[in-house]
């Protein structure tokens, strides 16, 4: 053996082992940012229990739910880091302190995610649930292990009857190659479940997206302070303030000798007050430039990120409709460095990071406003073990699911890497094309019916007219009332 081979196998471990660093480095890190999140909104009742046995059942469950949440937000940064990656190494080619960040350590954080985020939605997080309703089997000696191995058993008799629909599913689709290949697990099924999660979570994205994108103003709205034309905030300060007070004097004096529904009337009037004045002290409290600019600088930010991708997608139709390599493909080998991913160069690149980070957090806000996943909700301090199990898989499978839908609607060019690219449906231009048409369509009329009713919203408010009696239908006044009110008002 010579010296040359020798100096090779210690250059291939020394990549292994910095690569492996980096990686626990980066696992570590961001499991103990989740458990922090875990804990203050868990329910502290649970976990404060006379039974021992329940105690240490609840903490596992809560330790593999933190390890797929960090998963999840790995998920999350696997395209702004490998984009941000290549642009660094585009910019500093010859640069010795980049030498670390190469195409083998992405490539193997984007394996290590698709094996992890799999594991734990088909093993792990039911693991966590049937681990949590066990009870041990009839007969048995109680105990830990005993739930563990009723776990272990329902969790194999689940993965039987998914193996088993898998297996009608692709014998409905393609008998033959389903006949040929029953015995070929890894290299058939396991890819053809891969595919079927991740056109869910796909579908799943295209129903919350454009429900977070025009949700993202409300929310935003809330977290600001709003300019409001034609107010008197001092005025307004006051009489809440009195109507906070005679409130709490009749919930002090006067609630012994109330009957208990107008009791609760009561406080809950003086909750809503309370809440609004707290509203106009931060009014008051916030300086003109962010009380007049901060609140109209953040929606046009957000409408332009929102008109920005609804573009970007229309034109990846045309791309679609002219050129095939437009449609999302797997990169075995990812050359980082040779050329930039964006037209537009560094400045390109940062524009895809935010708006990818930007979709990511506007399906989330989707999810919890639609109504079969609002009841998901967490709150802190007071959240189940069961919800957070269901909210982990959810967001496990949105962000598992976000590279492939980056990719599909165009906001990058970045291929996908390992087993990423290898779903099946993903070559398929008719399931690319129409995707790509819903959400741009389903965007599009989102974004123009939140426009025209908070804009129409604003002005009743700003002039008044919010004041006006509940018989009125505010819906059915005309512009033209609301600008001649407006004028008549600034008369």
């Amino acid at each position: 053996m010579d010296g040359h081979d020798v100096t090779l196998r210690e250059q291939i471990f020394h990549d292994r082992v910095r690569e492996t660093i980096i990686c626990i480095f980066l696992f570590s890190s961001l499991y103990i940012v989740c458990y922090l999140i875990v804990t203050h909104y868990r329910k502290n009742a649970e976990f404060a229990t006379d039974d021992d046995e329940d105690a240490t059942v609840n903490k596992i469950a809560l330790w593999l739910c933190t390890f797929s949440l960090s998963v999840s937000v790995g998920a999350v940064m696997l395209l702004p880091i490998s984009i941000l990656s290549n642009e660094v190494l585009h910019t500093f080619p010859q640069s010795y302190y980049m030498q670390w960040l190469n195409g083998s350590l992405i490539h193997g954080l984007w394996n290590l995610v698709f094996l992890f985020s799999n594991l734990s939605l088909v093993f792990l997080l039911p693991f966590a649930y049937f681990f949590t309703e066990s009870e041990g089997f009839a007969g048995s000696k109680k105990g830990v292990m005993a739930r563990v191995y009723e776990t272990a058993v329902v969790l194999l008799l689940l993965t039987l009857l998914v193996l088993g629909m898998v297996w009608v599913a692709s014998a409905l689709l393609n008998d033959t190659s389903a006949r040929e290949s029953l015995y070929d697990l890894w290299e058939y099924y396991l890819p053809y479940l891969y595919s079927c999660i991740s056109l869910s979570g796909v579908l799943l994205l295209l129903l919350c997206t454009p429900l977070g994108l025009s949700r993202m103003f409300s929310v935003t709205g809330r977290l600001l302070v709003k300019p409001r034309l034609l107010e008197d905030v001092d005025d307004t300060m006051s009489c809440a303030i009195f109507e906070e007070a005679a409130l709490s004097r009749k919930l002090n004096t006067e609630a012994s000798c109330w009957v208990n529904v107008n009791v609760d009337l009561l406080r809950n009037q003086f909750l809503t007050i309370q809440a609004r004045r707290i509203a106009l002290e931060m009014r008051r409290r916030a300086s003109p430039w962010q009380r007049n600019l901060g609140y109209p600088f953040a929606m046009l930010f957000l409408l332009a990120l929102t008109v920005v991708c609804v573009l970007i997608v229309c034109f990846h139709v045309l791309e679609l409709l002219f050129d095939e390599t437009a449609l999302p493909r797997g990169m075995e080998d990812p050359l980082l460095g040779a050329a930039s991913f964006s037209m537009f160069g560094s400045l390109g690149a940062a524009v895809q990071v935010i708006l990818i980070l930007y979709l990511m957090v506007s399906s989330v806000v989707g999810l919890y406003s639609s109504p079969l996943f609002s009841c998901l909700l967490p709150r802190a301090q007071d959240t189940t073990l069961t919800q957070i199990i269901a909210n982990c898989v959810c967001l496990l499978v949105l962000s598992s699911a976000l590279p492939v839908f980056s990719r599909t609607l165009g906001i990058t060019r970045f291929d996908l890497l390992g087993d990423f690219g290898r779903y099946n449906w993903l070559g398929n231009f008719h399931i690319v094309f129409l995707y790509n048409i819903l959400f741009a369509g389903l965007t599009s009329a989102c974004l123009i019916n939140t426009l025209t009713w908070a804009v129409q919203r604003e002005l009743i408010r700003a002039f008044g007219l919010h004041k006006l009696p509940l018989t009125v239908s505010r819906s059915a006044i005309p512009l033209k009332l609301l600008l001649a009110n407006g004028l008549s008002k600034i008369q």
